[in-house]
């Protein structure tokens, strides 16, 4: 019993059947074309892209965010969104104030006195290290001349490329006014992406990138609680210790431990030798402190904090930062993660047979 289809490829003429090829033809031709013209488009359009992705990112992990702040009734009314949006917008800008005008002052004090007196402080700390009898063996003098150079290099860097930071600002207000739009009429755009699709597919795809949304968020929250916490409590006990620069190092802890064991590792070697300048008992303060720190954090803080989110592998982790670092610096180690998580969520529905 022959098909509809196999009957309508029997009653076709040759003419029909040719016309039908040379459509197909021009098809693919014009898909060729269209391809290559995108692929053009993004290569002259990386900072662009980039920033459209970082902007949507960012409005998928603020949303949670802006419809708790929705379900907040006043009276009987539920507030709109863009009431949301602007009452998010003005507890952001007051937190920067209160970080620019209280907490960045102090960090950077502290950074210009670490960098000015490093070079002077090295010698003494190489007297100390000459003491202990491996010093000959690892040529404290030449690690020490190299340390004095670098301390200079990299002082000199930090100041005179503020101005280059600086004309990033209108990247990055770009960057969030686009990420304001996308939390307005993100979902009209989210719409005409899935419909794209067929139905069957669109359902599909609609509840895998829900699922990815709840990942990237609880990653986001719960890292940034985690970094507070080791700020604040970095801060804290190197103040206690009369740490030099404790205010900025404690910023240093609580920044870079959004970086996975490398972050942690760069800091509390900073740390610690900064702690040797002054005296062996604060350094050994300093690194008694974090072992405690890491093992608590290990044990109580990273499970209950992190219980319900993105359970990535180390090694994903790792990875994700080294290409997202590669690809755009530090804007890539920023959303690298959170990347890494919405192409995990793909790739267990789409790519691993279960």
């Amino acid at each position: 019993m022959t098909t509809p289809n196999e009957a309508e490829n029997a009653t076709r003429s040759p003419e029909t059947d040719l016309k039908v090829r040379e459509q197909a033809t021009r098809a693919n031709i014009v898909f060729f074309f269209t391809v290559i013209l995108l692929l053009f488009l993004a290569w002259h359009l990386t900072k662009e892209l980039e920033m459209l992705y970082v902007s949507a990112l960012f409005a998928v992990v603020l949303m949670p965010i802006v419809d708790k702040i929705r379900h907040l009734h006043f009276g009987r009314r539920q507030l709109p969104r863009a009431a949301a949006i602007v009452i998010l917008i003005v507890g952001v800008l007051a937190a920067l104030t209160l970080f620019f005008t209280i907490g960045l002052p102090p960090v950077m004090r502290d950074l210009h006195e670490f960098m000015t007196e490093l070079p002077k402080r090295i010698p003494t700390a190489v007297g100390k290290l000459k003491k202990l009898p491996i010093a000959n063996q690892i040529g404290v003098d030449t690690i020490a001349a190299k340390a004095e150079n670098a301390a200079a290099a990299v002082g000199s860097y930090v100041f005179s490329s503020l101005p280059n930071w600086l004309s990033h600002v209108f990247d990055i207000l770009t960057c969030a006014f686009l990420c304001i739009y996308f939390m307005l009429e993100g979902e009209h755009a989210y719409a005409f992406f899935l419909s794209l699709f067929g139905r069957e597919s669109r359902i599909r795809l609609d509840l895998t990138l829900k699922k990815a949304e709840v990942k990237m968020s609880k990653w986001l929250i719960g890292q940034g609680l985690l970094m507070l916490t080791l700020g604040v409590c970095s801060l804290t006990v190197f103040g206690l210790l009369h740490v030099r620069y404790f205010i900025l190092l404690g910023a240093l802890m609580g920044l870079l431990n959004i970086i996975p064991i490398a972050g942690g590792v760069i800091t509390i070697i900073l740390a610690a030798g900064v702690a040797a300048l002054d005296s062996w008992t604060k350094m050994a303060g300093v690194l008694i402190f974090y072992g405690i720190y890491v093992n608590l954090e290990n044990a109580v803080l990273t499970p209950r904090i992190m219980r319900s989110s993105v359970n990535l592998m180390g090694l994903t982790v790792l990875v994700s930062l080294l290409i997202g670092t590669a690809l755009a610096g530090i804007v890539g180690a920023l959303v690298a993660v959170p990347t890494a998580a919405l192409i995990t969520v793909l790739l267990d529905e789409y790519a691993v047979r279960k």
